[in-house]
């Protein structure tokens, strides 16, 4: 009776709070996706709680912001040390966290790809794009960018502009500076499905025709010179549905953009620091970046903190001086802090290889579940990141509805696994809004990946169900 009462408690209290966030919230968040928004209590490890005690399997974790997991101690740690001894300091001051956090993370990309940068920091993934372009715009004069079909760069206005989907611009008047947009080559929606080779060399053939003859309009063939200032990339295409491209893309890619000028600035917001076990995405292509941006899982999700690394020629301060960039927050203390707590979290132990460990046996569970559901139209993963695209029945067909389905079922907390009644926490990527990407905790353990195929199979059943 007690238990029953308490639940009752609960779930009216969350009624109450709901209302109220109806009353008093923009909805111009993405809270607002879900058909009912969730509210949560406490988290630990890969889960989160609710009011009611109930767990619910992260699989995306905060959109891969919390690569060790939900409160991991040695964070926490570094936060309260911070708090107890510097918690706030203008960013026009220098304190000891930020010049050995910048320092890990330039001596992480020189031992990566070999070359000498530095690094500044700022609040957000957004604002370290806006970062990006202002550094590129300097070094090279140029306003124009390029970027990829499928790509997502951030919501402020000049992330905006270089990121592809329409309806983050829509709303908001002309953007003159807008990127031109390059196909991402995407072997299962390409004209060659599951050809990853075909795809890749059709992609790289319609870059080149770009520098063909002058006609073309994007370079000057006498001078060399190009109108555009950089190319951002995505090692793996987060929002855009973790779409992994064939290995020798980028390769090809930059060795074109070297020819006429191009910078390339690796976004690495959602695939950095292990996701794909690498510390950096990029590595896995055999490129060297001139500009990575970073953010998201530098600090486990406990404070907001981002930045810029840039070759040394690039954002050395003859050429980038004071001032070139601001934010009041932007190397704060408790950032620092955390951020460096977490280089050497990843620095010490070897999680390249249980990170590569983990994401193969968790891909093996997905191909087994693509062989029972023919909606699953394919599986693929690198590392720790991994896709899951949801079509209709002939397994080509995009199914928004299918995965918008997933996503809510997950949410109502009602799976039951043996003895256990749990949630599930999804998210949804991809060109049609139909992959559910798949994110999850650095730290999941075998047991958890078991538990998390088992939710998946029954939440993919439900909603099939459901629909028809």
């Amino acid at each position: 009776m007690l238990t029953k009462l308490k639940a009752t408690t609960a779930a009216d209290e969350e009624r109450e709070l709901l209302a109220r966030e109806n009353r008093y919230c923009s909805h111009g968040d993405t809270v607002h996706y879900a058909e009912t928004p969730k509210l949560f209590e406490r988290c630990e490890g890969s889960y989160l709680y609710d009011a009611r005690g109930t767990q619910y399997l992260d699989l995306q974790m905060w959109y891969s912001a919390v690569n060790l997991g939900y409160a991991n101690a040695a964070v926490a740690k570094a936060l309260r040390a911070q708090i107890d001894k510097l918690p706030q300091l203008a960013c026009q001051y220098l304190h000891r966290e930020k010049i050995e956090l910048a320092q890990a993370i330039c001596e992480s990309i020189e031992r990566a790809f070999g070359i000498k940068g530095r690094v500044q920091f700022n609040v957000g993934g957004s604002q370290a794009i806006e970062d990006a372009l202002k550094l590129v715009r300097k070094a090279t004069g140029r306003s124009r960018m390029l970027a990829f079909q499928g790509g997502y760069h951030g919501r402020t206005l000049g992330a905006s502009a270089i990121t592809s989907s329409y309806r983050y611009r829509e709303a908001f008047g002309e953007f003159a500076d807008r990127a031109e947009f390059i196909p991402f080559p995407y072997p299962f929606r390409s004209p060659h499905r599951g050809d990853a080779q075909q795809t890749e060399d059709d992609c790289i053939a319609e870059f080149e025709r770009r520098f063909e003859h002058e006609y073309t309009g994007t370079w000057n063939p006498k001078t060399g010179r190009s109108e555009f200032g950089a190319i951002f990339v995505e090692a793996v295409q987060g929002t855009g549905g973790y779409v992994i491209p064939p290995k020798n893309y980028f390769r090809r890619l930059a060795a074109i953009c070297r020819k006429h000028g191009i910078l390339v600035v690796d976004d690495e917001i959602q695939m950095g620091f292990r996701r794909t076990g690498k510390m950096w995405a990029m590595e896995h292509f055999d490129i060297q970046p001139d500009i990575i941006v970073f953010g998201k899982a530098l600090t486990n999700g406990m404070n907001p903190l981002s930045g810029i690394w840039a070759r040394e020629e690039l954002i050395n301060p003859g050429v980038f001086g004071p001032g070139s960039t601001h934010s009041t927050f932007s190397s704060n203390t408790l950032g620092t802090a955390t951020g460096l707590a977490v280089m050497r979290i990843l620095g010490r132990a070897d999680y390249e290889s249980s990170v590569m460990r983990k994401g193969a046996y968790f891909l093996e569970k997905l191909r087994e579940l693509r062989a029972k559901h023919r909606e699953i139209g394919e599986v693929d993963g690198l590392g720790l990141a991994l896709r899951m695209e949801m079509c209709e029945a002939d397994g080509f067909t995009p199914s928004r509805r299918l995965a918008d389905r997933m996503f809510q079922l997950g949410l109502e907390g009602d799976l039951v696994i043996g003895s256990r009644t749990l949630g599930l926490v999804l998210d949804i990527g991809g060109y049609y809004k139909n992959v559910i990407t798949l994110a999850p905790s650095l730290e999941i353990t075998t047991e958890e990946m078991d538990l998390a195929a088992t939710a998946l199979d029954q939440v993919i059943s439900r909603a099939k169900q459901s629909l028809r």
